[in-house]
């Protein structure tokens, strides 16, 4: 059977695993080999991806450095974009990051009008810019959405087919063991009464360096208000050296940990957490770890805000459609209100326990009855075989 090329672009770590996901089961699937061009990080490597440039130089946030990189971002659209339509792929997967990977996905249909092109992660058009939708009629086939309320919000502003195939972490080994853990644990943590507050400032420099500060603040009071409290901030190696720079002035110096599964166990043994707004805090509400989520903009997010039609930007409160988490953000990121969350939620606390209650709605909302990556690979199957690539392929 012939090999099935497949070009993937992913631009943020959590691209990347949504990517390896789809990847493993479309290989499951498909009656033949599987090859992959394009770019991202460790998970389609796995998948046997060997990606034109490192991804990492995707990963930034905020206005300001976009302009700040934008030579290297031209750059790096260009590898991308030719590197693909050199390899003539059978289909193009692109995942999240929309100012980047439809970008290329624009690019490499002007040069390959018949490939079939899928957006795995729904651009946040029901947020704003919702002229946005329409526009991926000219270079997206089917749209993979992450969200159950999506594929409304694609219909109802004209956008492409969009189907809600679940969310991956509804799956995710990793989630469905700190939440066994969770529920053995219960409420009656360390034999001492520590109580364990994570310290979660994002994945990009950016925010991490806008973050810490008020963090500092935040556990200086709580170890002034608390006898008994432990603080663990996760990272990922990358950011590993600056992490450990920024925390050298703490006089409370909380217990860093490195890499995936040392983040798992700290959510495990966590109390309550506070958190950058993103992908994290759907993570700890599906694990079950009560959350603040705070956010600092740039001076450009800032003056953008009136553009932004959603009530929340907690995907938590989006999914659940109604306040789940509290949110902090820019001016009102305070250490003294952080504090007094944290301490409110690692006790058994009315606001825990309506939290906690807002957490089974997002995960009851989130669920599928079919894996998301095996959902994912029988769509892009049915739009291989929709624009006629349908030798080798069967869908699961």
């Amino acid at each position: 059977m012939r090999p099935l090329k497949v070009a993937v672009v992913a631009g943020e770590v959590s691209g990347d695993l949504l990517g390896g996901d789809l990847i493993a089961h479309l290989k499951r699937a498909y009656q033949g080999p599987v090859e992959l061009v394009g770019v991202g990080g460790e998970a389609l490597e796995a998948e046997g991806l060997t990606s034109i440039f490192d991804f990492s130089d995707l990963s930034i946030m905020g206005l300001t450095q976009v302009l700040k990189r934008l030579p290297l971002m031209i750059r790096r659209l260009g590898q991308a974009a030719d590197a693909i339509i050199a390899a003539k792929p059978d289909v193009l997967l692109i995942i999240d990051s929309p100012d980047f990977t439809h970008r290329v996905a624009k690019r490499v249909r002007k040069a390959l009008p018949d490939l079939p092109v899928v957006d795995y992660v729904c651009p946040s058009v029901w947020a704003w810019k919702e002229y946005r939708a329409t526009r991926m009629l000219d270079y997206v086939d089917q749209v993979l959405a992450v969200l159950p309320f999506e594929p409304e919000a694609m219909r109802r502003l004209g956008g492409p087919k969009t189907d809600f195939i679940g969310h991956r972490l509804t799956a995710d080994a990793n989630v469905m063991s700190v939440r066994e853990k969770r529920r053995l644990r219960g409420l009656e943590g360390t034999e001492t009464g520590q109580k364990t507050v994570l310290l979660l400032p994002g994945s990009r420099s950016t925010e991490i360096r806008a973050l810490m500060p008020p963090l500092k603040e935040t556990v200086e009071l709580l170890a002034a208000r608390n006898a008994a409290m432990r603080f663990v901030l996760p990272t990922v190696p990358r950011q590993q050296a600056l992490v450990e720079s920024l925390v050298q002035d703490w006089t409370v110096k909380p217990d860093i940990t490195v890499g995936a599964s040392e983040k798992w166990q700290a959510f495990a043994s966590a109390d309550a957490a506070i958190a950058a707004s993103g992908t994290v805090t759907l993570e700890l509400a599906l694990c079950g770890v009560p959350t603040v989520s705070i956010y600092k903009g740039d001076f450009l997010i800032r003056l953008m805000a009136k553009r932004i039609k959603i009530w929340s930007a907690a995907l938590p409160n989006l999914i659940a459609d109604q306040p789940v988490i509290p949110e902090h953000i820019n001016d009102m990121v305070r250490p003294g209100y952080l504090c007094r969350w944290a301490e409110c939620l690692s006790s058994d606390t009315h606001q825990r326990r309506a939290m906690l209650a807002g957490f089974d709605t997002v995960w009851d909302r989130l669920s599928t009855s079919v894996p998301p990556g095996e959902a994912g690979a029988g769509l892009v199957l049915e739009v291989l075989a929709r624009r006629g690539h349908t030798a080798g392929t069967t869908v699961p």
